[in-house]
């Protein structure tokens, strides 16, 4: 996970840069995370699974750990990213407390977390470097603990138009799910299910109630990856 020097460069502007990219869609970044972290919720508690310990990998400025606090009441959350200047912004929005904030490079892979939330990182990880970041999230994770990898889906239009048009994603190269889905075999976890979600802008709010059911469907601006690693 090499793009630190990128993210330093918009720890101060991040939120004004992504919420202009994502004006089109009438809501703004907040809506997007609560929406991701409400989901990845509903799939746990349908598996029975009431993590613990969660880390949020590629945390930027830490804003999403709160809804992880939030929703599943967790004991831990810990926020991990490459750029040391997210980092101490998130320290300061956030404080030091009941989140924690750390560069991953100061975070040693223990093998004890029970769950690890990842948004819109692998998309800014080189092709190259993908597999060792995917074996860095395994080994953090405890046997039978789960991973909730949501990326964007590039074959979705309003996608596009959003990425087109934010700063930061410039660079991007975007996964598809099915790539998403031999990555993490490739590295050792066991995909349990693929989820797409936000179907409809704000201007369509009233279709929203639908989306549950079409989530199966490529049609969401973004997708889940629900994986774990094996209890054994």
């Amino acid at each position: 996970m090499k793009a630190a020097p990128q993210f330093d460069s918009f720890a101060d502007s991040y939120d004004a840069e992504l919420n202009h990219a994502l004006a089109a869609t009438g809501e703004d970044k907040g809506h997007f995370a609560k929406g991701r972290v409400l989901w990845l919720k509903h799939r746990m508690n349908e598996l029975s699974q009431h993590p613990r310990s969660i880390l949020d990998y590629g945390c930027g400025i830490g804003d999403t750990c709160g809804h992880l606090q939030a929703a599943f009441e967790a004991e831990s959350v810990v926020g991990l990213d490459v750029s040391s200047s997210s980092i101490e912004m998130a320290r300061r929005r956030h404080g030091v407390g009941s989140d924690d904030f750390t560069t991953v490079a100061e975070y040693a892979a223990h093998g004890s977390v029970d769950l690890v939330y990842c948004n819109g990182v692998f998309h800014h990880i080189p092709v190259a470097m993908r597999a060792s970041a995917l074996r860095y999230i395994f080994r953090c994770l405890r046997p039978g603990g789960w991973f909730g990898f949501w990326e964007n889906n590039f074959w979705n239009p309003g996608t596009r138009f959003v990425m087109a048009n934010c700063s930061f994603d410039a660079d991007a190269i975007t996964i598809t799910a099915r790539e998403a889905r031999r990555l993490l075999r490739d590295a050792g976890f066991e995909v349990v299910r693929t989820d797409f979600c936000f179907i409809f802008p704000r201007a369509l709010r009233w279709l929203r109630f639908l989306e549950p059911g079409m989530a199966g469907l490529p049609l969401g601006a973004q997708y889940l990856v629900l994986c774990r690693r094996p209890r054994q």
